[in-house]
């Protein structure tokens, strides 16, 4: 089994991963760490869930100077919730003297330019937010000597084309370049091209994908019975955490206020929430303080929690990356997660598109006896809320309670 230290990761370093369960390298990170050592650009396939973030993480703490004061890597982010799993992640392995930044949108901007003017060797940040701090003239790229481009197909797709190349003119040419996306598409490509100095190509093999450690189910459902057969899988299946992905912002509010109604332990995540309250909400999902999540996509892009059990697609994903992508909330590094997704009528073509695109045939199921009654619906969300939702005033009940579903989960990669 490789070892970080046979990478070229420093004894201290590799100290930090190992008291964290951080054994032993994923196939991204055996791949990356050596040519990013070596201040070689990549351009790196990858999926969350494979161990990127700690691919170009390591790399760039081992080659941060301490002694220096000046901003010397950055990694642009498309949303605001990796920027904080990002910055949360080199908090946990960084050495004191390195000081690390989340500059996104949503935060005090005062605070942030204060900040800034003191030594801040990484910076984590959302191209808006950043081309704001440029156009004031309260952030310095002319010493960056490392660039991540993270989850880079997502942010060409939401639109930040534009700002990102007006960062690229701003940092350094002889600059390293990390490029990490899921998906090699033209844009990514044509940017890869027009910025990038002969990178090392890297594709991690489909067969690695989280989806192997995931039971996915499909009920097959109608828009009109969802609502009361997702209450009747939720008390069969009883999560200890849970995801509950919709399509809009107005059906993750609908759903959520449904739930609540019922006295289920649940809150929402969308991009109309202010910074505060998103934060709020994702760090009482992270002390399981929440049972229920009900999210968008790009509000819940980089979610990584431990924990989360089950992933519901309550409204059916877009294409199979969206898929791809939702159901690897769960069945984090190695562990057990189970995938369950509402399919209606009219849903069978993105349904059969997604089955294509993942090469396996999903398990499918109907909710077994008639239609729940509003009554009866009630009654079993009741009946499943005293049986599952995670204690939260005695910490000892959850780690118990963690620890009973958990089966034995120890470690965990990133």
């Amino acid at each position: 089994m490789t070892q970080f230290t046979q990478l070229g990761i420093g004894k201290d370093l590799s100290k930090k991963l190992q008291s964290q369960g951080v054994l032993s390298p994923t196939p991204i990170q055996n791949q990356a760490i050596p040519p990013l050592l070596e201040g070689k650009d990549i351009l790196a396939q990858a999926k969350t869930g494979t161990g990127k973030t700690l691919a170009f993480l390591l790399p760039i703490l081992e080659r941060i100077d301490e002694g220096s004061n000046k901003l010397q890597a950055l990694i642009l982010s498309p949303t605001r919730e990796l920027a904080i799993q990002i910055t949360h992640e080199i908090n946990k392995i960084k050495e004191e003297q390195i000081s690390v930044l989340a500059v996104y949108g949503g935060q005090d901007v005062d605070r942030q330019i204060k900040k800034l003017q003191g030594a801040v060797h990484i910076a984590v940040a959302t191209p808006g937010r950043l081309i704001d701090h440029l156009k004031r003239g309260t952030i310095e790229l002319t010493e960056i000597k490392m660039l991540v481009l993270d989850e880079a197909d997502q942010m060409l797709h939401i639109g930040f084309l534009p700002e990102v190349e007006t960062i690229l003119h701003q940092v350094p040419q002889n600059r390293q370049t990390m490029l990490f996306s899921a998906t090699f598409n033209e844009k990514v490509q044509s940017l890869a091209k027009k910025y990038m100095d002969n990178p090392v190509l890297i594709k991690v093999k489909e067969e690695q994908i989280t989806v192997k450690n995931i039971k996915q189910i499909v009920y097959e459902t109608t828009d009109r019975a969802k609502q009361g057969d997702l209450c009747k899988v939720l008390e069969e299946e009883r999560p200890f955490l849970a995801v509950i992905f919709c399509r809009t912002k107005r059906r993750v509010s609908k759903l959520n206020d449904a739930l609540v109604s019922m006295g289920l332990n649940s809150d929402e995540l969308h991009g109309d929430l202010s910074q505060g309250k998103r934060e709020k909400v994702m760090e009482r999902f992270r002390k399981a303080e929440l049972q229920y999540l009900v999210a968008t996509d790009v509000a819940a892009r980089g979610l990584d929690v431990e924990g989360v059990t089950h992933v519901f697609n309550y409204d059916i994903p877009e294409d199979t990356d969206s898929y791809v992508h939702r159901i690897g909330r769960t069945g984090r590094a190695g562990e057990a997660g189970i995938a369950i997704t509402f399919a209606a009528p009219k849903d069978m073509n993105e349904l059969q598109a997604i089955e294509k695109g993942i090469q396996m045939k999903l398990t499918r199921k109907r909710i077994s006896g008639e239609e729940l009654s509003e009554r009866n619906t009630e009654k079993a969300v009741k009946k499943h809320t005293a049986k599952a939702k995670p204690a939260v005033a005695n910490k000892k009940k959850k780690t118990n309670k963690f620890s009973e579903r958990s089966n034995g989960r120890k470690s965990r990669s990133r």
